[in-house]
């Protein structure tokens, strides 16, 4: 069950709650409508139905070296129930298994510094708030 490789200067999101189209369309739709740039490599493959933390760690770090992410996005039944679509963002490379949840008013800014090593994965993550939800800097 290799992931699967973003698009260039994207990041993956990956689907792995099946249960509702509808809400998957509406979390699509909602990072669509911010700016209309290509933020995301949207995956929906039922394989990764139900997929947890662990197995994705496990898939990243078999990959060759070359083919390791180091971040990728999930959009969980938590995401998908959540009337606000906030994604779980998920560390693979400095602190694996580390996640923190993205609305999608911040998953462009995010993906676009993850993408090119401009920000590091817990410049955002130790911004988090209360909650584990990202907002901003020095909002949270």
């Amino acid at each position: 069950m290799a992931l699967p490789q973003p698009d260039d200067l994207t990041s993956l999101v990956l689907r792995t709650d099946f249960g509702d189209d509808a809400a998957w369309d509406a979390l699509r739709a909602a990072v669509h409508a911010l700016d209309g740039g290509p933020h995301a490599t949207w995956v929906s493959d039922p394989r990764f139905a139900g997929v947890g933390i662990p197995e994705l760690l496990h898939e990243d770090n078999a990959a060759d070296e070359d083919e390791q992410l180091t971040h990728l996005f999930l959009a969980d039944a938590t995401a998908l129930a959540d009337p606000q679509h906030r994604l779980l963002a998920l560390d693979l490379y400095d602190e694996p298994g580390r996640t923190f949840r993205v609305p999608p008013a911040w998953f462009p800014d995010i993906s676009a510094n993850l993408s090119i090593a401009n920000m590091d994965f817990e410049d955002f993550a130790d911004c988090a708030d209360a909650s584990g939800t990202f907002r901003g800097f020095g909002d949270g």
